[in-house]
């Protein structure tokens, strides 16, 4: 699912792969890449060209959508309502700042660039979450969208409730204790309540750990 900031006329600012690092070098890049809406082969005049930009990039509405469906991302969502949301990328718990210092922000990278790609690091919902909040984690093995939490607490849920066969044999039971242990992973990850995510002005950005 692709994430980006809409700043008026009809535009997206996003940030994408272009060539870039995709970030597991596994059969996850196709099954991430497939995953997400079609591209159209002809060029569209008011976007940025596919060839040219730093990975950051504008578009149209519909070539954004690229026939996919709009959703609307939440801020500051209660923990009750986080945590109902089971699948990750949807909403945080983070404020967003007002409109014009979002907008400020995805300009500003539109013209220095957001880092390298990576699918679990720095990806679409990365950059998105910095602008509307600038919120950051400096010193971080996994990034602090919802989709890269989802992706890897799923599995990393079902591992650690394992031993807790010894507690449960029943299967529904099971499925709970792995549930629940995935939306505590979440919650955990969210932005809005990390200690390490420091608000970081996007004059500053790269300077930061992320870029070097």
């Amino acid at each position: 699912m692709r994430t980006g900031i809409y700043v008026g006329n009809n535009t997206v600012i996003h940030f994408t792969r272009r060539g870039q690092e995709v970030g597991t070098g596994t059969v996850l890049d196709l099954i991430l890449v497939s995953s997400g809406p079609s591209q159209t082969q002809l060029h569209c005049p008011t976007c940025t060209p596919p060839e040219e930009g730093n990975g950051v990039a504008s578009s149209c509405l519909d070539c954004f959508l690229a026939g996919g469906i709009l959703y609307r991302f939440e801020y500051a969502v209660s923990p009750a309502l986080f945590i109902a949301k089971a699948r990750g990328g949807t909403c945080t718990l983070a404020v967003t700042d007002p409109d014009d210092l979002v907008v400020h922000r995805a300009k500003y990278l539109l013209e220095n660039g957001f880092g390298c790609y990576n699918v679990f690091k720095n990806n679409c919902e990365d950059f998105a979450i910095y602008c509307k909040t600038g919120l950051l984690v400096l010193d971080h093995s996994v990034g602090q969208s919802g989709q890269a939490i989802s992706i890897i607490g799923g599995p990393l849920a079902a591992v650690l409730s394992t031993p807790l066969r010894l507690v449960t044999t029943n299967i529904y039971g099971m499925a709970a204790t792995a549930v629940g242990m995935y939306c505590a992973s979440r919650y955990a990850a969210d932005i809005g309540i990390r200690m390490d995510a420091v608000k970081v002005p996007v004059e500053d950005l790269t300077r930061t750990s992320i870029f070097r």
